[in-house]
Formats: structure tokens, sequence, C-alpha cells
């Protein structure tokens, strides 16, 4: 029995195509869809974290008998993450980036003009976006924060004219007022990179409407965060972050079954952060919650290639995209939504049996 200090993680790897795949019992586990060889077994004991790798039969024995490692176990294996109702008709969804700011890092400016908003929206669909994700205040590092009238303002008129096409919109607030004000004009699910944090109104919204929330991981604000990026180890105080927001929301009323998580890719993370996050994002399934993935255009694959401008790091987007489905993301928030369409469908059709 593990002490009050002591905490387990789990994280599937090994990934098998499901044309290669031998499904003999115990040897491989379905994660979300994929299938793995491996299991990593996490320990973290105070300040010290010890990893250990096991092969899924060899894991089962170990989990054998052990109720712990079996409710994590059982997280992994849970297939109604698969059925929620946001997932239930696609294997793999995308959420295209529609910001109605003039400061926003890739595309500031770009999207004030109202008509322009609901032809490129229309073309994002005919492209093969499932949601629009409709922003009015820039959460880059160092952005300001934007009154909520400027920002109900920005985004209102937009989010009407699109319900009325029978559109599916999402929300990037963190204001409780834009969040009702929004619902009401037709946003089916809120998106909130503070975590519900920034507003203390916002859970009773979300409370009052029962409609989905994608809560991120952001350690402070946006003109905060890029201060805040001492981490004891970031994928494990991320997974940590994410599992007290899910606890707080169940404790006001939310179901998990309307809670999505975001591990929030440059956001408060450095170079090294975002890419330890991105190489084991497949631990963050035991939290029992669908993830989202936003990396679209992100600063990361610059300093990696060195192509400073956002417009260029289309090949970064699209090669994190595949890794992360790799991985068990099935949910992509992205603004290149005809190119990372095409190579999530040859993907996909790539790897079924």
């Amino acid at each position: 029995m593990p002490s009050n200090n002591t905490k387990y993680y789990l994280r599937p790897f090994g990934f098998i195509p499901l044309k290669d795949i031998d499904l003999q019992k115990n040897k491989v586990i379905e994660v979300r869809g994929n299938h793995y060889s491996n299991i990593e077994l996490i320990k973290k004991e105070k300040r010290k974290v010890s990893r250990t790798n096991f092969l899924v039969e060899d894991f089962y024995k170990l989990a054998d008998g052990n109720k712990y490692l079996q409710k994590y176990l059982n997280s992994l294996k849970n297939k109604k993450i698969e059925k929620n109702h946001i997932l239930k008709k696609k294997k793999s969804l995308i959420f295209s980036i529609l910001n109605i700011t003039p400061d926003s890092f890739s595309d500031g400016g770009e999207n004030l003009n109202f008509k322009n908003n609901i032809t490129k929206a229309e073309q994002m669909i005919k492209d093969g976006a499932d949601y629009i994700d409709i922003g009015g205040e820039s959460t880059r590092p160092g952005a300001s924060k934007v009154k909520a009238s400027d920002e109900i303002l920005r985004v209102l008129p937009t989010i009407q004219s699109l319900n009325h096409k029978k559109i599916n919109l999402s929300l990037d607030t963190r204001n409780s007022s834009t969040m009702e004000l929004g619902i009401l004009a037709g946003v089916k699910i809120i998106n909130d990179v503070s975590a519900l944090k920034n507003d203390k109104k916002s859970i009773d919204i979300l409370k009052k409407y029962k409609i989905p929330v994608i809560l991120m991981h952001m350690p402070g604000t946006p003109r905060t965060m890029m201060k805040n990026t001492n981490y004891f180890d970031v994928v494990l105080d991320v997974y940590d972050f994410l599992e007290e927001r899910i606890k707080f929301c169940e404790s006001k009323g939310i179901d998990r079954n309307n809670i999505i998580i975001d591990p929030g890719i440059g956001f408060g993370k450095k170079l090294d952060d975002n890419i330890k996050l991105l190489k084991q994002l497949s631990i963050f399934h035991t939290l029992d919650c669908p993830i989202m993935l936003g990396i679209s255009r992100k600063r990361f694959i610059s300093a990696i290639n060195k192509n400073s401008e956002p417009k260029d790091r289309l090949g970064g987007t699209i090669s994190t995209t595949i890794h992360a489905m790799m991985q068990g993301i099935r949910i992509h928030r992205v603004h290149d939504v005809k190119e990372v369409r095409q190579a999530i469908d040859v993907f996909e059709k790539i790897n079924e049996k």
C-alpha cells in the first residue's frame, strides 16, 4: 500500500499499427483505439521519481491483486472515453482557430473583418474542421488582459452568424460573462486556458448550461506565464495540475464526461519542457478525459529548425500532430485545417486493420 506521499503514474508506449497487431491476450494494451506493447510505471515519492519499463504482459502480472495499479490500468483501458459525445462520430476531431484579435501570435489582425470571418470559417468547415474555435483575446506569451466587454463585442456577431449557419462552435475565453453570452448565442464547448481559475463565476456558468469545457494547463496568466517555468518534473506537474482541476470541477457538479484536458504546449514552458510533454503525452490518458492538443505553429517548432515566422511552421505542426496521434490524442486545435486533415486521414488509413 503506497503512503500518502507516494503517487503512481502509467504511460503506455511502443505504438503498434493495427495492420501489424497481434491481439493475443495480455500481449498488448488497447488505449483510445491504439495498441501498445509496453507500460512505464512512474513512482513519485516526495521529491524522488523512479521509472520502470514493462512489457504489457509483465505489467499485468505485477498489477494482479494490486488495487492501486489496477485503478490506473482500468483508466487506460476505459473505452467509455471513445464514446464521449464529441468523439462518438469521428476518430479524430479538428478544432480550427479563428482569432478575432489584433495581436494573436500567428494571425493577429487578420480576422477583424466580420464578413471575412464568416467566409473563412465556412472554408475551414469545407476543409475538414469539426469545430470553429473562436477567440477574442490573445493569450500569446506576454499578452495583456482584455476587458470582457471588449472581448464580447469582438466575438458575439461572428458566433451568432455562424450558429445560424449550423456550424459547430467552441469559444476560447476565460471570462464568465463571455462564456454565458457565447453559450446563449450557440457555442457548444468552452475552451478556457486558465482551467477556470481566472474567473470564479465560470464554474457556475458551466454547471448551469451543462456543456463541455476544455481545461488547459498554464502557470499564472498569459502576461506572467513565461516567468513561471520552474518545474519539479514538468510532465508530472502538469498531470497533477489537471487532475486537481478535474476534481475541482466534479466537486462543483460538473460531469466528468463534459471535461476535456489540454497540457498547454507553449504556455509557461521552455523548449525542453514542451519536448518532454510531447514525448510523454500518453501519460494523461489515466485522467479519464479526452485530450486536446494545441501545437499549431507554436514557437517550439522554430526553436528546433529556425523557421521564425509562424506561417512557416506547417511541417512541424503536421509532424507533431502525427506523433500525438500515435499516443492516442484525438482532438487537434490547428490553423491549417486542410493540410492537417489530409495528414490525419492518410495516417488513419495507413494504420487501419
